[in-house]
């Protein structure tokens, strides 16, 4: 059966038409990060996706891996449909801003702006230690995380990705859709930058109207994005998340 990860493109379609993307990720300490991101960006099916280095180490690795990315200094340059911050990125100010989009996806340092950040609509993808440090307490079990993710995306008013064992998705209207599919190959560094790098493409090309609409197209990234661990763990073993990039593309076609 056809998974539809992908929105079906218009036989008039253009690079722009079907989504862009703004990542600001990696540092000199962690610029796998930007790869992985990136790398992720460049499979959920917008067209354009930049990048704001903010260091040239990472800017060289950007451009040698992938020259079909627009490599760019300043966020002030870009306008884009979506946006993805945060991942091994170093702190950011209080003041730091983007031109508004439509769609943020905030990871790591990144999560502390889903009250400021200007998008018209957020999602955020902690880990459980990253929601304690944002205040919130994280219930036990199944039942006890999917209530704890709905509280956050209440409180801070966005979709919220609480990453983990059965991964949550909760939207502030109350719409909450829990993953069964990941396995513990996805266990391992750099996994969740594919991720958010997917999750902000995805939204760029499907481009919802509401958060409920955000979480089922958030809900195919994550099912992408684990479909194709265990493709690769059907093959390797263990995975990386370099090899989960490698696998990617294949599942997106489903």
């Amino acid at each position: 059966m056809k998974k539809n990860f992908l929105q079906k493109l218009p036989k008039q379609s253009h690079k722009y038409s079907h989504g862009t993307v703004a990542v600001l990720a990696g540092s000199p300490a962690y610029s796998g990060a930007a790869l992985l991101t990136v790398g992720g960006a460049r499979r959920g099916g917008a067209g354009y996706i930049n990048f704001i280095f903010q260091d040239q180490l990472t800017r060289g690795l950007i451009l040698s891996a992938y020259p079909d990315v627009v490599v760019r200094k300043s966020v002030r340059e870009i306008k884009a449909d979506a946006w993805v911050i945060g991942p091994g990125s170093p702190k950011l100010g209080r003041r730091f801003a983007i031109p508004h989009a439509k769609y943020a996806v905030l990871d790591s340092v990144a999560l502390r702006l889903a009250k400021s950040i200007d998008a018209d609509f957020v999602v955020i993808t902690p880990h459980e230690g990253e929601a304690r440090k944002l205040g919130f307490i994280i219930g036990e079990g199944d039942a006890g995380r999917e209530q704890s993710a709905l509280a956050m995306a209440v409180e801070l008013n966005c979709v919220v990705v609480l990453k983990g064992y059965h991964t949550v998705v909760a939207s502030p209207q109350g719409l909450v859709a829990v993953d069964e599919l990941a396995g513990a190959e996805l266990a391992t560094a750099g996994t969740g930058d594919i991720l958010a790098g997917l999750i902000g493409s995805m939204l760029a090309s499907w481009k919802p109207e509401n958060f409920n609409e955000i979480v089922t197209v958030v809900f195919k990234a994550i099912s992408a994005h684990a479909l194709a661990g265990r493709a690769a763990a059907e093959e390797l073993a263990p995975i990386t998340s370099a090899d989960l990039l490698l696998y990617l593309p294949k599942t997106m076609r489903q």
